[in-house]
């Protein structure tokens, strides 16, 4: 049990953060995260040397997938308003309409995020939310480094395109 604890428990906050971005479920990642770790556990004789959180997070990847392929046609539930702030947004440096911006503009970055395919999606969140370098994220979602670097580029123009529409309807 120490190999796992080492290897990839650090990592499981990452694991939950991809999963619930895929996903779109709270539920749903911890389940992902779960079958996902007994995975990493059951089959970890299998990692030899080199990035313990890529090879998690792939493990977490595809069984973000095949949820998202079984539940395919259900309604699902999107994220709701519970949006992740940054530790100073609840200084108490802010004022009350600081804060209201902050979190109105935390709530239409998300809502943008999560109208992006899960392909655009998943790189987003891998490089912004996770800070993996370029290669980390290739072996993740297993494309090469070019493919990466031109997906981030149309992931983040997506974005903005997103962001663009959600502040005009304002």
């Amino acid at each position: 049990m120490t190999r796992f604890e080492e290897l990839f428990a650090p990592h499981l906050d990452a694991a939950y953060n991809l999963a619930r971005w895929l996903t779109g479920n709270d539920s749903a990642a911890h389940d992902v995260v779960q079958e996902s770790a007994l995975r990493a556990f059951r089959f970890s004789q299998r990692f030899v040397d080199g990035n313990a959180k890529a090879w998690f997070l792939t493990i977490v990847r595809n069984e973000s997938y095949t949820w998202l392929k079984a539940t395919a046609g259900r309604h699902w539930v999107a994220f709701g308003d519970d949006v992740a702030q940054d530790p100073g947004a609840s200084s108490h440096d802010q004022t009350p309409e600081l804060l209201a911006i902050h979190t109105e503009n935390a709530a239409l970055v998300q809502q943008a995020l999560c109208a992006l395919p899960p392909a655009f999606r998943e790189v987003i969140v891998l490089k912004e939310l996770e800070d993996m370098p370029y290669k980390d994220i290739a072996l993740v979602v297993d494309i090469p480094l070019g493919t990466v670097m031109s997906r981030l580029a149309r992931a983040r123009a997506m974005l903005k395109l997103e962001l663009l529409k959600l502040y005009d309807h304002e």
